[in-house]
């Protein structure tokens, strides 16, 4: 296990080898480390992904807890576009802030049919969430922003793109949100399809 900052302080080495048991979960792994941990929040990381605490562990996975960013007057601003399955908890985690009062997250899900398919421009994607989460953490006075979107078959009840923001107080945090995912649907080059009984067809749009 990989520790940083106040963490690596707190148990006197940068790594630690945890023994667990056969199916072992992250959770697990943060209950052995709980006197180190203790009123820190944390985000998890299983080899250099982030990870909820229900994930199973294998043996010799790298986990790393990663302790709240700080960068000087740099507040944290996360983006991802990926294939894998995105966690609410994993990235509200990442957004919590000592600085902050109100973590608000969107979680925007398939519904009614049976899959969607999801295409991006993926390396203009990312430099274009990053450019509007930081000008929604600016307007808004945020703590912190991070958005993640799905690529790929995202299948019924899954989420397909998760934004999370944390600021000082709930009104400017909700609408911070609220333009950060407004934003995303209407400017970044994403497209999704409808899958349907093996057949699928595109989701009209606009220009952006």
């Amino acid at each position: 296990m990989k520790l940083f900052a106040m963490l690596r302080e707190r148990a006197g080495a940068s790594e630690v080898t945890l023994e667990l048991p056969d199916g072992a979960r992250v959770a697990d792994a943060l209950e052995s480390l709980s006197e180190v941990t203790a009123g820190v929040p944390v985000v998890m990381a299983v080899n250099r992904e982030y990870a909820d605490a229900d994930s199973v562990l294998s043996a010799d996975d790298e986990l790393a807890l990663v302790p709240p960013v700080s960068g000087g007057d740099t507040v944290l601003v996360h983006v991802r576009v990926t294939e894998d399955p995105l966690s609410v908890d994993a990235l509200a985690g990442l957004v919590r802030n000592p600085a902050a009062g109100a973590v608000v997250v969107f979680e925007g899900i398939t519904r009614e049919v049976e899959a969607l398919e999801y295409e991006a421009y993926v390396e203009m994607a990312e430099e274009k969430i990053a450019t509007i989460l930081a000008s929604v953490k600016e307007a808004h006075g945020l703590t912190a922003v991070a958005a993640e979107h799905r690529i790929g078959l995202v299948p019924l009840s899954q989420p397909s793109v998760i934004v999370a923001c944390s600021g000082p107080h709930r009104e400017e945090t909700f609408a911070g949100a609220r333009e950060a995912i407004d934003r995303i649907k209407a400017e970044v080059p994403i497209w999704k399809k409808e899958i349907e009984g093996g057949a699928g067809g595109w989701v009209k749009g606009t220009l952006p």
